[in-house]
């Protein structure tokens, strides 16, 4: 297994709830986990702590404990027993795109601190494409949305897409198919958004995999646990080792100067990003 050189932060969200995209996000982390990475989550649901419900768990201090000096960063990190850190976000992660000088600087150092023990770094987003929300998508390395076979559901990934590469110029958006019926079906889904996306956005989407239904997925998250842990022979178990194969092969070229100092930089100059 090559490690990478810097911290690969990786950001998840979905067009809209009810996709499965915190239960993707938890499960991909604990797969990486398991295959000797470290991995650290941020729960970024500032309405529903929704990473911290997956693991059974409840943060006592979140982001805004750090972000007002009250706590460091090391004394908001809660470790789970799968090995893999938590941050709560609470309803401050907007605010990160706010911070002033001091405030700036003391992110800066104290995410750079986590580098050398950090692997990868998972922002699990709220859904939809609240300015906040994508804003924060644009700052990380590698951009995972998370769909379903809906009509509906497709459009609000098209609509997010749209804003991601139109307004901040993004390319490297990746998609996950979940609950698909079959391999085919998966590919065939991607497929179809991807040809949109290159004939009205000129932008070609990448295609990470998909997870094939599985009521011991659900069951899985009804029971607080990953399901490479509650049910390791599943169907479900094996598209989640399988997807975290894939992110850990995604082209690392670019992360030769990025890491997780990049990009707390990225959120304090993120009017910069924003393409006019």
């Amino acid at each position: 297994m090559q490690k990478p050189t810097h911290t690969q932060v990786i950001g998840i969200t979905s067009g809209r709830s009810g996709v499965g995209k915190t239960t993707v996000s938890v499960n991909l982390a604990v797969a990486l986990h398991d295959m000797g990475y470290d991995v650290m989550i941020l729960d970024a649901n500032s309405s529903a702590s929704n990473a911290q419900a997956a693991l059974g768990t409840h943060c006592p201090l979140n982001l805004s404990h750090f972000i007002s000096g009250e706590k460091n960063l090391k004394d908001i990190i809660l470790s789970r027993h799968y090995g893999i850190k938590l941050i709560a976000g609470a309803k401050t992660i907007e605010s990160m795109t706010t911070l002033n000088g001091d405030q700036a600087t003391r992110a800066f150092q104290q995410f750079s601190d986590l580098e050398e023990s950090l692997d990868f770094l998972i922002i699990d987003l709220p859904p939809g494409t609240d300015p906040s929300v994508l804003s924060f998508m644009a700052c990380t390395g590698r951009r995972l949305i998370v769909v379903r076979s809906d009509k509906e559901g497709l459009a609000d990934a098209y609509a997010m897409i749209k804003i991601l590469c139109s307004d901040f110029g993004l390319d490297r958006i990746y998609i996950i198919v979940n609950a698909a019926k079959s391999d085919e079906d998966g590919k065939n889904l991607f497929n179809h958004l991807n040809t949109v996306s290159t004939k009205f956005l000129n932008r070609e989407l990448h295609y990470l995999g998909c997870i094939k239904q599985d009521e011991l997925m659900m069951e899985a998250s009804e029971n607080h646990k990953a399901v490479t842990e509650f049910a390791p022979t599943s169907q479900a178990a094996h598209d989640i080792r399988h997807l975290a194969l894939a992110t850990s092969e995604l082209d690392r070229k670019q992360y030769t100067e990025g890491g997780l100092g990049h990009f707390v930089e990225r959120i304090i100059h993120l009017h910069d990003l924003k393409m006019t």
